[in-house]
């Protein structure tokens, strides 16, 4: 498997640092707001690296952080008036409820910062030992000009970098591009004792500190969206490489981002998504194959047309497999190799899904003989790219397959009125009803 890396900036052959053993470590949720599509795309992402890892037969060891305190978290507690513990709990429940319901694997452990503080304690130590850290009324600093490789991720130049306008200015720091290791606790903030005084993490150390605890000083894949790549990924290069002596992660991927009118999805901007609320009006396979039909390094556009051209292929996707239900069959071996070929090059979703499509255009012409070994391979693909076909149809299964058993028997005898009757009231709870020269099938809506 070929993986873009964005550090060396070309596609590489994938090899894990320990035989089959993979480290993943993926940058989770701010837990400030509501998970909206554009995190999703980057759930998305990291769930069809863990699925595909795990295809070729590795042992994945994935770890998704949550930042649980944070500037914007203290705001929205603020807001709120709330803990915020409160606050970040809450949202942590949603996200992860959302993610269930999207079929993403879960992580082998979601931390939160604020499970850490020892360790970031730790760490800022080490980073002041080696005299790459600095402190000054309570707030300690990570100076930037002493890590000689600082910039390598992003491709950004220290000397370019010094006459950025964006740059925050504090008083207490030695140089503008110096940024916070531990901050000094301001009144009615929550706040940890440190050899600096009563404060909190800067946000940078938080996933130093995890990755390094459960992973390792050098870890094989680490990512998460394109937009963290500067400051935030850059920093804990400069920071990790700089505790341990060695490279911080083999592999950085990121994913582009899921905009809307061109610009980044967030709360600030006031034009974000809330993935709950489109789960409310999209089956949550839909919204995978929205996702999957682009390449996780191609940015997406939100649009609603496009949501429900994805529905559509849904649903045409559902309709074979109602079709060819109960047929037997084999895999064809010629299209595996075909959708690990796609895979293996950089995770090309696209072209997977695009053969998917193929083998129900071919299996919906295919003979009695055929048809099941289309279903069987079309599935075989499906689910490997995370999509939950099966889940919901199974808890109605029963009651429906005998209403429809039912309304088959009424139409053999002629009852074509009560037969209509009972296809308009399922209909209207969201189950069609497909009649065939065969009987009848049923999908969800």
């Amino acid at each position: 498997m070929k993986l873009y890396n964005t550090l060396s900036r070309e596609k590489e052959d994938f090899k894990p640092l320990k035989g089959k053993e993979v480290s993943v470590y993926y940058c989770g949720m701010t837990l400030q707001e509501s998970p909206h599509i554009g995190h999703i795309r980057a759930a998305l992402t990291s769930d069809i690296l863990h699925r595909y890892l795990k295809y070729l037969g590795y042992e994945v060891n994935l770890i998704v952080n949550f930042t649980d305190i944070d500037d914007k978290v203290i705001v929205k507690a603020e807001e709120e008036g709330k803990d915020y513990r409160e606050i970040a709990a809450y949202f942590e429940n949603e996200y992860r409820d959302v993610i269930g319901r999207l079929n993403i694997l879960e992580p082998a452990f979601y931390p939160r910062a604020t499970q850490h503080i020892e360790e970031i304690i730790k760490l800022v130590q080490k980073l002041e030992k080696k005299k790459f850290a600095y402190q000054k009324d309570g707030d300690v600093f990570f100076s930037v000009r002493k890590f000689k490789d600082y910039g390598k991720l992003s491709g950004k130049k220290v000397k370019d970098l010094r006459s950025g306008s964006r740059i925050k200015v504090n008083k207490n720091k030695e140089d503008p591009l110096d940024f916070v290791l531990w901050k000094k606790a301001k009144p009615s903030e929550p706040a940890w004792f440190s050899p600096w005084g009563k404060g909190r993490p800067g946000w940078h150390i938080e996933c130093s500190a995890m990755a390094n605890y459960y992973l390792g000083d050098t870890i094989d894949i680490h990512g998460g969206g394109s937009d963290l790549i500067f400051p935030h990924h850059e920093n804990e290069i400069a920071q990790s490489e700089t505790a341990t002596g060695k490279p911080f992660a083999k592999f950085w991927v990121h994913n582009e981002m899921l905009n809307i009118k061109g610009e980044k999805m967030s709360k600030s901007l006031l034009n974000f998504v809330p993935i709950r609320d489109l789960l409310g009006e999209f089956d949550p396979n839909v919204v995978r194959l929205y996702i999957l039909q682009a390449h996780y390094r191609n940015p997406i556009d939100y649009n609603t047309e496009m949501l429900k051209q994805a529905a559509s292929g849904w649903e045409k996707i559902v309709n074979f497999l109602n079709i060819s239900k109960g047929a037997g069959g084999k895999l064809f071996s010629n299209l595996i190799e075909d959708f690990e070929g796609k895979m293996n090059e950089d995770l090309g979703t696209p072209g997977a899904v695009a053969l998917a499509f193929d083998i129900v255009n071919e299996g919906l012409k295919a003979d009695k003989k055929e048809i099941g070994s289309f279903r069987e391979t079309l599935s075989f693909i499906l689910g490997n790219l995370g999509f939950d076909f099966g889940k919901e149809k199974q808890e109605l299964s029963p009651a429906i397959e005998e209403i429809v058993r039912l309304r088959n028997d009424l139409r053999d005898e002629g009852d074509y009125g009560t037969a209509d009757r009972i296809r308009a009231v399922l209909e209207k709870s969201g189950i069609f009803i497909q009649d065939n020269s065969q009987g009848s099938i049923w999908r969800l809506k």
